[in-house]
């Protein structure tokens, strides 16, 4: 018997719903609609949910837009089935259900992620822990300090002892074997790097070494202190040199690749920092292909770094690529619609409405509230008066009417702008919401924006006291304006589930 869903919606997208999930089926299950009588589908809450909806009419599951805040326990206690929220845009539900209706699990991954402070003898023992904490924010498993050539760190242990005490895994990255022996002795998890020669460090400390070979184009010497790491039963990883572009790149992918199958059960860790620093392209892109290669040698860790302006966030990106690659591993699947969290500049599908459905949805609305909405021809801004659409949002600005309301104004310019920049990255725009840009998305700051409403209340109050001060003699009752003639409270975004 099939699954019977309840999908939650509101006036204005009912249509644009109904018409996605007839052009769906056949599906794996049945579906009702509910509209539950609020013309923007996002505002719905579970309270205000409770209210309309007296039962779940017989469904296995409730679908609520994706937008929709709060606790949806309150709605599983209330009717007793599954409350899930589906993708924020309707038009996404085909892909939804292409993953069974379920969001995608990226809990689970096999590769640690060794994140190095590369500047750490430069930094105070406070600055290098304050750096580890960004890292672990990240998804950084262990904190690598990096000991830089010629230059002392006389706070190695203090800095080692600092971060053991905030609960990290701590390795330090060095060629002098003084500083390894000091880091070891002093708690350090793992010393980077051993070679062949200077395997005698790991039977003075009980940390794990990471092996490397003499030169990077020296694979044997690699596999001697592999040989010598398996002959003491003691744990290491291996690192065969991951060499940037131009300089080997090719050759040292080969490298990684002949190890895994010379060795198939040791752990072997890439240092991706040649590549992701070294090249003057967006890291995100870099991270895929690297952890594309990673999980099918099964690669168990990984030394990244963030040094560059342009590698800001490469931690955070190794982090989603090590979730999706594996995910896409495990399920045979090809690493799509996984997460969006590496797609920084475009989106898959940025335009999901098309010219003809936004003049449709136009023709629903009777309020004075500005819409915007972006498809391939440009920036679509309507309300009841009519609907205007350009490339250039200065040629926008005669047709909203707003010279003398300073606060929308200004609302309808960062909106405008926004499209602007989605229309021509080709990015997916959403009124009143910030653009997504991968796993560099800001947190969302829910209070700016709507704080210009509550200023254009203000502002019309005044003016309205003042209109009436001119034309009247002695008190009179003012009335107040409830809310702005546009802005968040009113705006109705792009129809979703």
């Amino acid at each position: 018997m099939s699954e019977n869903l309840l999908f939650l919606t509101g006036k204005l997208a009912e249509k644009s719903l109904n018409k996605v999930l007839e052009e769906m089926q056949p599906t794996e299950f049945s579906y009702q609609v509910a509209q539950l009588g609020v013309s923007v589908a996002a505002l719905l809450t579970p309270q205000l949910i409770m209210r309309r909806l007296a039962d779940a009419n017989g469904a296995d599951r409730i679908i609520v837009p994706g937008l929709c805040r709060g606790d949806l326990g309150l709605l599983e206690e209330k009717y007793g089935v599954p409350v899930e929220r589906g993708p924020d845009d309707l038009k996404d539900l085909p892909q939804f259900f292409g993953r069974g209706g379920r969001e995608p699990d990226l809990s689970m991954f096999d590769v640690k992620i060794f994140a190095e402070i590369v500047e750490a003898p430069q930094l105070t023992v406070e600055g290098v822990v304050a750096r580890a904490l960004e890292f672990r924010l990240q998804g950084a498993d262990v904190v690598d300090l990096g000991c830089l050539p010629n230059t002392p760190f006389p706070h190695l242990v203090d800095s080692i002892q600092a971060l053991k005490q905030e609960g990290f895994k701590v390795s330090v990255d060095s060629l002098n074997t003084d500083d390894l022996l000091l880091a070891g002795r002093s708690g350090a998890d793992y010393l980077l790097s051993l070679t062949e020669k200077t395997l005698w460090i790991a039977d003075e400390v009980e940390s794990t070494p990471i092996l490397i070979p003499t030169t990077p184009t020296n694979p044997r010497s690699l596999y001697r202190a592999i040989e010598g790491m398996l002959k003491r039963g003691k744990p290491f990883i291996a690192d065969a040199i991951l060499d940037p572009i131009p300089f080997g790149f090719a050759d040292s992918i080969v490298r990684y690749q002949r190890l895994r199958k010379r060795y198939p059960d040791i752990d072997i860790m890439m240092g991706v920092g040649n590549l992701t620093e070294l090249t003057d392209a967006d890291t995100t892109g870099i991270n895929a292909m690297l952890f594309g290669i990673i999980t099918e040698l099964k690669i168990n860790a990984v030394l990244a770094t963030s040094v560059s302006t342009h590698a800001t966030y490469a931690v955070a990106e190794a982090d989603i690529a090590r979730r999706i690659m594996y995910a896409a591993r495990e399920e045979s699947r090809l690493p799509r619609d996984y997460s969006n969290g590496l797609l920084g500049l475009h989106d898959k599908r940025p335009f999901t409405y098309t010219p003809e459905e936004v003049e449709e949805l136009a023709l629903q609305i009777k309020d004075p509230s500005f819409r915007i909405i972006i498809s391939k021809e440009g920036m679509h801004v309507f309300n009841r008066d009519g609907i205007h659409c350009d490339i250039d949002p200065f040629k926008l600005y005669p047709h909203l009417n707003v010279d003398n309301d300073g606060s929308h104004a200004f609302y309808l310019g960062v909106e405008l702008a926004r499209a602007q920049i989605a229309w021509q990255l080709k990015k997916r725009y959403s009124q009143d919401e910030e653009l997504e840009w991968g796993c560099a998305t800001p947190n969302k700051d829910q209070e700016g924006r709507v704080s210009h409403r509550d200023a254009s209340l203000k502002d019309k109050r005044e003016k309205r006291v003042e209109q009436d001060a001119e034309v009247a003699c002695g008190p009179r009752k003012i009335e107040e304006d409830t809310e702005p003639s546009c802005g968040p409270r009113k705006i109705v975004k792009a129809p979703d589930a």
